[in-house]
């Protein structure tokens, strides 16, 4: 019996002319083609786009309006699409799609709980967009298996042999490829993508865990920069439906140094900058990645900003927990975890230059910035105090991960109470989510922000809980 062809995954590619432009993505074993995509303008043929052996992964490129809802068949399959931009919104945010051990062996019902909270939710009132906030999977078994990288990361050899690390190439790819291929084969997961268009940010557990963070002898050894190679080639295929090279118009490096991107709808821009890519233990983004960010606060736009940051970007005072981690020998292996927040000293001053272009941002006339974030595998809402409005923040962290101890939120909760200020007159507060007695809550979650004329409202859906109530933003 044939194995099925899984797809489609539907891609935001851009916003431009009136319309949406999307790529959808089918997955077929070798000698399988995916059939023809219907749109009521076009029959879409679609092409290969990457060769991974065992599979091969194919795209549909094609556009429908973006001030109406719509459309497409597939595979005698009506999938509609809510592609009216220019009014009333439902845009769904979710993050850490996974765990880092044994996540392929988990219950599909239990793990999906809140996938399967979204496509109801979509059901009732469909989604435009969905907004995948980082650690789509989690690929830390992926260097299990393999000699070169068995080990990773205390242990790799300095110079590997070329056909060495050739195989250690085709190895990762393929365990890249089951991650992939086991969360588009998810019933409920599945059913929302091939409805609702993706715009993806990458974080390190789509690498590895701690990527960025950890020493470079690790991340600029060869085994190294094979993982990285393997998983970006991987993130643009499965997450953003393209290859190097062929980057869509959204992307603001055409070479894909970084994987920062920037849409336009009217009266709503999303930007995400690549907080992955380039980041070492000292350095966050590179001077390129600064400047693409820097320029995107200074022009001129009336409406919302989504600011996607992978990692919180308004947070407590972490160097607290930094030094007593460093003092402590057995909570030295958490140093990484740390190093990968904005608020890490050695982050210090790009964090601050990070919230001074928020602030620029939040300043503009007509325009209000909102943060969405994930990566903590908890929820919370913070504000930084601006000349105007507060600027917001708003969490959701993990979509399938399982939540941490409350007693880990009940900390963070003590210790936010102090507060913190980076820049002079900008205080940062963490504030009480809608009905719940701590500033973090420990429930998996997603987020869901609708826009009602030109009021934005958010609300956090809590798999225990249920939804709160909304928040004005």
């Amino acid at each position: 019996m044939a194995k099925p062809i899984l797809g489609p995954l539907l891609i935001l590619d851009q916003i431009a002319n009136g319309r949406l432009h999307l790529a959808a993505i089918f997955v077929a074993p070798p000698g399988q083609t995916p059939g023809p995509v219907q749109t009521p303008d076009h029959t879409i043929k679609p092409s290969l786009l990457a060769d991974y052996g065992s599979h091969h992964v194919f795209r549909a490129r094609f556009h429908l309006p973006a001030d109406a809802p719509s459309l497409y068949h597939w595979n005698d399959t009506r999938y509609d699409v809510a592609s009216d931009v220019s009014g009333d919104l439902r845009i769904a945010y979710a993050s850490c799609n996974g765990e880092e051990h044994g996540d392929l062996d988990r219950d599909e019902t239990e793990r999906n709980a809140m996938w399967a909270r979204l496509a109801a939710r979509h059901r009732e009132a469909p989604f435009t967009l969905l907004l995948h906030g980082g650690d789509q999977i989690y690929a830390d078994e992926a260097t299990l298996g393999h000699p070169l990288s068995e080990d990773w990361p205390d242990h790799i050899p300095k110079d590997p042999l070329p056909h060495d690390l050739d195989d250690l190439r085709q190895h990762l790819r393929a365990r890249f490829l089951e991650r992939y291929l086991s969360q588009l084969a998810q019933t409920d997961y599945a059913w929302l993508i091939a409805r609702v268009p993706s715009l993806a940010q990458w974080d390190d557990h789509d690498i590895c865990d701690g990527w960025g963070s950890l020493r470079r002898s690790r991340t600029y050894s060869p085994v190294g920069q094979t993982l990285f190679e393997v998983a970006k080639e991987a993130a643009l295929v499965f997450q953003h439906g393209t290859v190097a090279g062929d980057l869509p118009p959204r992307f603001t490096d055409p070479e894909g140094y970084h994987l920062g991107w920037e849409v336009d709808a009217p009266g709503l821009r999303l930007i995400a900058p690549d907080l992955r890519s380039e980041r070492t233990r000292r350095q966050v983004m590179s001077d390129a990645a600064w400047a693409v960010l820097e320029g995107q606060a200074r022009a001129e736009f009336e409406g919302r900003t989504l600011i996607l940051s992978s990692v919180p970007l308004l947070g407590p005072r972490l160097s607290i927990l930094e030094t007593l981690m460093v003092l402590t020998p057995r909570m030295q292996k958490y140093e990484d975890d740390l190093r990968d927040q904005w608020q890490s000293r050695a982050h210090r001053a790009s964090w601050q230059r990070a919230l001074r272009l928020m602030d620029q941002m939040q300043s503009r006339p007509a325009h209000d910035v909102t943060i969405l974030s994930g990566e903590i595998h908890l929820a919370t809402h913070a504000t930084m105090a601006t000349s105007d409005t507060p600027l917001h923040q708003l969490v959701a962290s993990g979509i399938t991960h399982r939540a941490p101890p409350k007693a880990w939120a009940r900390a963070l909760h003590y210790l936010a109470a102090l507060g913190d200020a980076p820049l002079p007159g900008h205080r940062i507060r963490i504030h009480r989510i809608p009905g719940h007695r701590l500033r973090y809550v420990a429930e998996r979650n997603a987020l869901i922000l609708t826009r009602e004329g030109d009021t934005w409202q958010a609300f956090w859906d809590f798999e225990e809980s249920g939804p709160t109530a909304p928040l004005p933003i």
